[in-house]
């Protein structure tokens, strides 16, 4: 089974990746031949998209690999590799945007806008709408955070490419600066794509808690011989969790008894919260003031 779901998200990644390039390149293209800067950077912010696609693909194919001697937990956090490798690109591209964007603010050529410009950019912003809700809706159907991360990405794209078209739209009404301050503009929106990615990346690498300890108390605690529960910890992304917790058992309560007791809360905790990939449970006498 999950041989097949990281099969699926190779296919989304692999059909998002030849659109996003047909994007990247159209934009490039037409942003050279014309000096439009606004659509030059929006362009370079797309091939971004395909670098990550790929990166994508790369740690996807990592984490497909089964737990072995030296990787226990298995290979998931290469995808949440491949999700920081996705921040590190959009850092490079947000400095090739604002360094165009200046350039073009000192030089203050102007720009002259056609039909085709706004052909190109409506057309492009229609696939990327297209990209968005297509990978949105696998990256839940799969719950896979490279997805989620790399529609986030793309989510961007549509915004700055939204953007252009209004400073396009500037530069025909006689204002050619709008078309430099649109560049600037897609530089802020890749700056916020990255942070929300890289936030959530490095909790995950920080093992930062992921299921809040009094819900997984609450389901604990409806386990009728279970007199209390402590030192509740789970790490992980948000689609694979591990946890392990201490429970308390009265003392004179057999080993075997008590070995069943444990499965009954583990089973409880996995069915409330299906993306627990393994939970620890660990059996103790409760505390002389708890008894």
């Amino acid at each position: 089974m999950a041989l097949d779901r990281y099969r699926s998200v190779a296919i989304v990644l692999s059909r998002v990746l030849v659109l996003n390039l047909a994007v990247a390149f159209a934009k490039i293209a037409f942003g050279y031949l014309t000096g439009a800067v606004s659509i030059l950077s929006d362009g370079f912010h797309s091939l971004t998209d395909s670098a990550s696609n790929v990166v994508a693909l790369v740690g996807v194919r990592a984490a497909s690999k089964p737990p072995d001697a030296d990787h226990p937990y298995g290979h998931r956090k290469y995808e949440t590799l491949a999700s920081a490798a996705i921040f590190l690109f959009l850092c490079l591209v947000v400095l090739e945007v604002l360094r165009t964007a200046t350039a073009r603010l000192r030089s203050g050529v102007s720009l002259d806008v056609s039909a085709a410009s706004f052909a190109v950019m409506l057309g492009t912003l229609a696939v990327n709408v297209l990209v968005v809700r297509y990978e949105a809706r696998a990256a839940a159907r799969l719950s896979s955070e490279v997805l989620l991360a790399d529609s986030r990405h793309t989510q961007s794209d549509v915004l700055t490419s939204i953007a252009v078209i209004l400073a396009l739209i500037g530069v025909e009404a006689g204002f050619p600066l709008f078309d430099p301050l649109a560049a600037l503009f897609v530089g802020v929106f890749i700056g916020k794509a990255g942070y929300a990615i890289a936030r959530t990346t490095s909790d995950i690498l920080a093992d930062r808690i992921v299921i809040a300890e009094e819900d997984l108390r609450e389901v604990v605690m409806s386990v009728p011989e279970v007199i209390g529960c402590h030192h509740i910890r789970s790490r992980g992304s948000a689609d694979h969790v591990f946890l392990d917790l201490h429970i308390w058992l009265d003392p004179e309560t057999r080993l075997a008894h008590a070995h069943q007791i444990s499965h009954v809360v583990k089973d409880r905790l996995l069915s409330r919260y299906p993306q627990i990939a393994d939970a620890i449970i660990h059996i103790e006498p409760p505390p002389p003031s708890e008894r």
